[in-house]
């Protein structure tokens, strides 16, 4: 007869995702998982198959836990103010991360995207999805005439990805709220 487990494997991965999210993969030891997710080496073994194999699936419930770009950005009506308010909600978020986690996007980006190529591919296709939810949106405000016939949604969509995910950068190492802020509006001001 199979034993059964003695944890949540859902909240053990939630506890995982915060951890990798907060240290990072390299910095984060199978001690500090077993210690964190207070459920035993093996188990995590069997349940995960593994540190690098739990670092996929906490990436994936980050990504499940996200922005909703499609809710945000795809509702009926003017499109701009969804697009301002979600760029300027990324500066707050940023500049208040007490915790200095960033976005586990770009962490992986940063930390292991340069040598592990089934993470950089999972990289891109989070940031083609950010960028397309962004032109989708941008297009549908040109068509509706929020957003001038002379700009070009695609290019403001990959301009204001790059600062999403800086933004997230600077919030990792830094509170200045005026910096993000200042940034967010400068980026905003394309959409004039």
């Amino acid at each position: 007869m199979a034993r059964t487990k003695e944890f949540d494997p859902d909240v053990a991965l939630q506890r995982a995702m915060e951890l990798f999210w907060r240290k990072g993969y390299e910095a984060t030891s199978m001690a500090d998982l077993v210690e964190h997710l207070a459920v035993a080496r093996a188990s995590i073994y069997a349940t995960y198959g593994g540190k690098r194999e739990l670092y996929l699936q906490a990436y994936e419930r980050y990504l499940e836990n996200g922005v909703d770009f499609a809710g945000r950005l795809g509702g009926p009506g003017p499109v701009l103010p969804a697009v301002r308010d979600l760029v300027r909600q990324y500066a707050e978020e940023a500049a208040h991360d007490v915790q200095r986690r960033g976005c586990l996007v770009v962490n992986t980006a940063v930390e292991l995207a340069p040598h592990d190529t089934e993470l950089a591919r999972r990289v891109r296709v989070n940031w083609d999805f950010v960028e397309d939810s962004l032109a989708a949106a941008l297009s549908r405000a040109r068509e509706q005439g929020e957003l001038a016939d002379d700009k070009d949604p695609r290019a403001i969509a990959r301009v204001l990805l790059v600062v999403l995910q800086g933004l997230r950068v600077i919030g990792k190492a830094s509170d200045d709220a005026a910096r993000m802020r200042d940034a967010a509006e400068q980026a905003l001001s394309l959409l004039d």
